[in-house]
């Protein structure tokens, strides 16, 4: 609300600078009215009027003179009206010459802590053009200040640049709205644009330069301990080297792979300095908004807010900002690695790894344009516009279907993508594999763009992607049988196990996904665990064995060297992650059978039955496998498979969760090189082994205390604690 808005009081009376006449309200009581008619009304059932006050208003509404909901009333409670840069500077409230060095660091530290909170989520208005010297920086005398404004100005052009190309972000991730700022120049008066001021990158880094070199030299001759031209030294090679990392990562030159990963290297170096030193500047005033006392205001930018803007924003903490950057350095690096993954197998368990480290918004987009270039957006598009050309015109060949290619040759090694096998299919089955590898083109595109979004949206893309991958498993099958026909052999399903192994992968991830942003109930973990070790483990170990049998055929078929053939020591490439498979569905089977001992003990607690229906629940959590091979179980079929356990004995179930467990640490512990992930299920899995032998030996047989899950240690598969 603006500064003369009006505001109601209680019994509607309006209070306003003008006379207004009253308003009266004849108020009525509903309370037992509402009470009689809602008798009606079944458990579960909703009267909604479409004249009404409705959800949607409801969750829209601004709480009146609430600050954190109402954006007018942080300047509308007697605060002093926010100056601009112009009057700052002629009150003498904004020093735009003679900085000392303490003031520059406190201006570049609050501004970087600005740029954490807009990757956060933030608007621009309200977290980096707080800073008034990013109004007009052309205006600053002091060439170190106007270096390095300028710079920002660059740096936010590319940030966005690089997010906007990925197109990996929610609302709740980033806001990329610029409020009239134009970020790819640098406005001179309020947001004009005047051409004559348009700065280049090559001449904002040579600005960048230039002030080092000098800061430099003034570092040399302090003879001072704490020497703080070293510190801002240290903050403008910062800028320059991290401003340099993201133009070579947004524009994707592969050739300045060596350079970029050099920057990255030197910004890490520069970040100790500048955490270090981060208490030299000036700092903020306790119990203020600002984030520097001089330089940033936080309200001047209130009006070119929304009327319905949602919320207030507060900086990060300068400590805080500084890790973040620190932490972000890191993740820019690891991200570089993906150039480096030539298979698509490596590269889509490189995203989804690099997913589950909830990495921010702008690494997530970086590792998105490092591997597609153009984004997996545009690769996405693009396919979509091939598939939906005219018919008889031929389609255009696109970059992302020879990887496709090269993963379906090293995964099956089918005989009609190998030239010089002797089974090789006739050219009307060529077409067919070279049309469907172009089908496949969109939907294995947006499943690395889904690995980039944020880990509570990726559950909801997962299952729209399903339905995707189900149209594919059905030309599959055509693929494979026209295939086979045409090179006079038998069915070998090489494209339906291919496909299948990726859609196995996704229907686990989409449950597992559950586990891990907490939405089921502990009551439910049974079928969840049930069907992961039944069904979806044990089809993707069937899947890599199958793999592996197609790939060994194949070769077996294409070897001239018979003898050489029967000594060499067969290869399996995918031995590491079927066994690792087998670890997770021994994991889920003594899960399952803890989790029954449990229920038939009583020590879960589950829901009232006029509340409970079991088989609704379960038809919700895995209503988006029902379209995809292997086909949906139902309900009434998990209750015929499960209903033997129901009379079990506990003690029974619980040595069977013990031999799961126990299997699955002899498996881990056959692995020579253990990683992070190994070493955490191989804790896990001993942990859970000896609770559950307690509780076989009759350890709190009589405690009604349910057992607590703890997924500190593992994402998805928890510690079972006895409390």
């Amino acid at each position: 609300m603006g500064d003369n808005d009006d505001y109601y009081d209680g019994d509607g009376r309006m209070d306003s600078l003008g006379a207004t006449p009253e308003v009266i309200y004849n108020w009525v009581d509903i309370t037992s009215d509402f009470f009689k008619h809602i008798q009606d009304l079944q458990l579960g059932e909703l009267l909604h009027d479409g004249h009404l006050f409705g959800l949607f208003e409801a969750m829209s509404a601004i709480e009146m003179m609430d600050p954190k909901m109402d954006a007018g009333m942080l300047c509308n409670r007697g605060n002093p009206k926010p100056l601009n840069f112009q009057q700052a500077v002629a009150a003498g409230k904004l020093k735009i010459d003679d900085l000392e060095p303490p003031e520059l660091i406190g201006i570049i530290d609050a501004t970087m802590a600005c740029i954490v909170s807009w990757l956060e989520g933030h608007s621009l208005a309200q977290t980096v053009f707080t800073n008034l010297y990013l109004h007009q920086p052309h205006s600053i005398v002091n060439k170190t200040l106007k270096a390095y404004c300028i710079a920002v100005y660059k740096l936010l052009d590319c940030i966005r640049d690089c997010i906007n190309k990925a197109q990996v972000f929610e609302e709740e991730d980033f806001q990329p709205m610029g409020y009239g700022y134009r970020l790819g120049s640098n406005p001179q008066s309020g947001n004009t644009y005047d051409a004559r001021l348009e700065v280049s990158e090559q001449k904002c880094v040579l600005m960048l330069r230039e002030q080092e070199e000098e800061l430099n030299k003034k570092a040399r001759s302090c003879d001072d301990e704490d020497n703080l031209w070293a510190a801002l030294q240290a903050r403008i090679r910062f800028t320059r080297m991290f401003y340099r990392a993201l133009l070579m990562i947004t524009k994707r030159d592969s050739q300045s792979g060596a350079d970029c990963v050099a920057l990255l290297n030197g910004c890490s170096e520069m970040m100790k300095v500048i955490i270090k030193t981060s208490g030299k500047g000036t700092q903020p005033v306790e119990n203020s908004d600002s984030p520097n006392p001089m330089g940033f205001e936080p309200m001047i930018n209130q009006r070119l807010l929304p009327p319905t803007f949602p919320r207030y924003t507060r900086i990060k903490p300068r400590a805080e900002a500084l890790h973040y950057f620190d932490e972000l350095v890191a993740r820019l690096r690891h991200a570089w690695k993906i150039t480096s993954c030539t298979n698509f197998h490596t590269a889509l368990d490189f995203f989804m790894e690099f997913s589950r480290q909830r990495a921010c918004i702008l690494s997530r987009s970086a590792l998105q344009l490092l591997y597609l270039s153009p984004s997996p957006a545009n690769t996405a598009s693009m396919a979509q516009s091939a598939m939906n050309g005219p018919v008889g015109q031929p389609r255009p060949q696109h970059p992302f279907v020879e990887i496709l290619r090269e993963s379906v040759k090293n995964f099956v090694n089918p005989p009609a993508l190998t030239p010089k096998s002797p089974m090789v299919s006739t050219p009307q089955a060529r077409e067919f594999v070279e049309n469907f590898l172009a089908r496949c083109v969109r939907p294995f595109a947006v499943l690395l763009q889904v690995c980039g979004h944020n880990r509570a949206r990726q559950r909801d893309k997962l299952a729209l992607l399903l339905d995707e991958f189900a149209a594919l498993q059905e030309e599959a099958e055509s693929v494979d049988a026209v295939v086979s026909g045409a090179a006079g052999t038998g069915p070998r399903a090489c494209f339906g196990t291919w496909l299948l192994y990726h859609v196995l992968r996704v229907m686990i991830a989409y449950l597992l996904s559950g586990l891990e942003l907490e939405l089921y109930s502990v009551h439910e973990y049974h079928y969840i665990f049930w069907y992961l070790y039944e069904f979806l483990y044990g089809w993707l170990v069937s899947a890599l064995g199958r793999a592996e049998n197609l790939s060994g055929d194949s070769g077996r078929r294409d070897s001239r060297d018979s003898r050489r053939r029967k000594t060499k020591k067969r290869v399996r490439p995918y031995a590491r992650e079927g066994l690792l498979c087998n670890v997770m569905q021994n994991l889920c089977g003594g899960y399952y059978k803890a989790l029954v001992a449990f229920k038939l003990q009583g020590k879960i607690r589950q829901p009232q039955s006029e509340f409970d229906n079991e088989a609704v629940r379960y038809k919700h959590r895995f209503a988006p496998l029902s379209v995809l091979t292997p086909p949906q179980v139902h309900y009434h079929e998990f209750c015929e498979m499960t209903q033997p356990l129901q009379y079990e004995n506990p003690v029974i179930l619980y040595l069977g969760g013990c031999k799961h467990f126990q299997q699955a640490r002899s498996l881990l512990e056959t692995i020579t090189t253990p990683d992070q992930e190994v070493q955490d299920l191989l804790k896990v899995a001993k942990t859970n082994f000896v609770v559950l032998k307690l509780l076989a030996g009759g350890h709190k047989r009589d405690s009604t205390v349910p057992p607590e899950f703890d997924f500190s240690v593992h994402r998805h598969f928890p510690i079972i604690k006895l409390v």
